[in-house]
């Protein structure tokens, strides 16, 4: 009887303690805690961006997202673009800077190059994916890769 009385009481004590230790990590009230209630639902499925239209006032976004109107250099283009596929030869993309992968594509002349980046070949698609370059981006980037990989 004075074990089923000890254990009653560590339990309550137990309970009193954790009460009070949750009270202080969670910002919710109890009945705010649930993974089911409407708080929690709600986090769930918010937003997790918003779109600009041209046209439309979007805040300082649109601002520093136009530039200076210059075309980009081409190491600037092939940073941000060629690299994820012409740094590791990934989809079987000649690596940058290796001359034996480049020589036969750059026998086809830097017209036929261009083309092939600006349009899309074989398993490279249409603009290496960088979809706001310029012909003259991916030209200046072409470039950038032939002058480094003779």
């Amino acid at each position: 009887m004075l074990t089923a009385g000890l254990v009653v009481l560590a339990t309550l004590f137990a309970g009193a303690v954790m009460a009070a230790s949750t009270k202080d990590i969670s910002p919710y009230p109890l009945g705010e805690r649930s993974v089911l209630g409407d708080r929690a639902t709600a986090e769930r499925i918010k937003p997790v961006g918003s779109v600009c239209v041209e046209g439309e006032e979007c805040g300082s976004t649109v601002a520093a997202a136009e530039g200076s109107g210059e075309p980009r250099s081409g190491q600037a283009v092939y940073d941000t673009g060629c690299a994820a596929c012409h740094a590791t030869g990934a989809a079987g993309a000649p690596k940058f800077g290796d001359a034996g992968q480049w020589a036969s594509h750059i026998e086809k002349g830097m017209d036929t190059l261009v083309k092939h980046a600006f349009e899309g070949f074989n398993a490279m698609p249409p603009k290496g994916m960088c979809m706001d370059c310029s012909e003259e981006e991916i030209r200046n980037a072409v470039e950038y890769i032939v002058e480094n990989s003779q």
